[in-house]
């Protein structure tokens, strides 16, 4: 890192993920040179996705690895320096912004594009992270067509949850949804919308103590909260976790208008932050839509957004 120390650069994106690397893309092709630190976890959340069958492009699927490498590629052909790293400090009271990097090199940046990312919210247990990926996944919309006609159980009671569970209805010939409490959190439209599903079975004041496989999931176990009875399921084959994304925009906090659970909010139809040339995407923004395909559409406004926002102070 020492060869860019005390440099200036005309954008800086925080994050390799969908967002971070199509943002990268088109800041390359409008000539800002722009720089990637790729973050703690180069790639993003697609890293520990195996197939991936519904980004445009990929008519016969993808490995999320894959996908990213081919991001970033694309991304490196353009003129983006993406680099190992991640942004640990930034002195937001005047511009240039100053940015910290691992801790001990500081350069200056005149646009900062915000694409951290989200973080799924885990069970914590280690079965489950070893089988992530394979059978074990927190998304029903990226990887629920891989069930089909068999028996897949979600952990969680919210509006995602109840959401994911209905999806996965649409494959799976079973859902079971096991949730810690003994009533749903979700809104009363998605419950009746669960409740009246026949696919559909809850396991009440329930939670997933281990999953069963050695290479895929071959099963779970259930611990009753109350009685402390382990019920075995063992036809269940995939686990989906919908308890919740946490976005990954601390270092923002108390500086960018967020709502209560950390998405960065953006100004009407733009990637636009309060601070003039901050700007956000994917999923460090958007609570709803989580995909990469959205991700990376948000990226190319946050680029577009920076390069006009430079074009207008004569940098661009």
């Amino acid at each position: 890192m020492e060869d860019i120390a005390g440099k200036t650069f005309k954008v800086v994106v925080m994050g390799s993920g969908p967002a971070g690397l199509t943002a990268a893309l088109y800041a390359a092709r409008a000539d800002l040179s722009p720089i990637v630190f790729e973050g703690p976890e180069p790639g993003g959340q697609l890293m520990t996705t195996t197939d991936v069958e519904n980004f445009p492009g990929y008519p016969n699927g993808v490995m999320g690895p894959q996908m990213m490498q081919d991001f970033r590629e694309q991304a490196t052909k353009f003129g983006a320096d993406c680099r190992y790293g991640f942004v640990t400090d930034i002195d937001f009271s005047e511009q240039p912004y100053t940015l910290t990097i691992d801790e001990k090199v500081q350069i200056k940046t005149h646009a900062l594009i915000i694409s951290t990312g989200a973080s799924a919210m885990w069970l914590g247990i280690e079965s489950e992270t070893k089988l992530r990926g394979k059978g074990v996944s927190a998304c029903a919309t990226c990887d629920g067509a891989f069930f089909r006609n068999e028996h897949v159980a979600i952990v969680g009671g919210g509006d995602t949850a109840m959401e994911e569970a209905t999806f996965l209805t649409k494959f799976a010939s079973k859902v079971t949804v096991v949730h810690r409490r003994d009533e749903l959190r979700a809104s009363k439209a998605m419950q009746a919308r669960a409740f009246a599903n026949e696919k559909i079975e809850f396991m009440w004041d329930s939670e997933v103590v281990e999953v069963l496989g050695d290479q895929v999931v071959q099963g779970i176990q259930v611990k009753n909260r109350n009685t402390g009875e382990v019920t075995t399921l063992d036809d269940v084959t995939g686990l989906f976790v919908a308890i919740g994304h946490r976005p990954n925009t601390e270092l923002f906090r108390g500086v960018l208008t967020m709502d209560d659970v950390g998405y960065i909010q953006t100004k009407a139809q733009t990637t636009k932050t309060d601070l003039p040339g901050i700007f956000a995407c994917g999923d460090a923004m958007d609570a709803v839509y989580r995909q990469a395909v959205t991700a990376a559409g948000t990226g190319c406004k946050a680029a577009l957004d920076a390069e006009h926002y430079l074009s207008d102070k004569g940098m661009a």
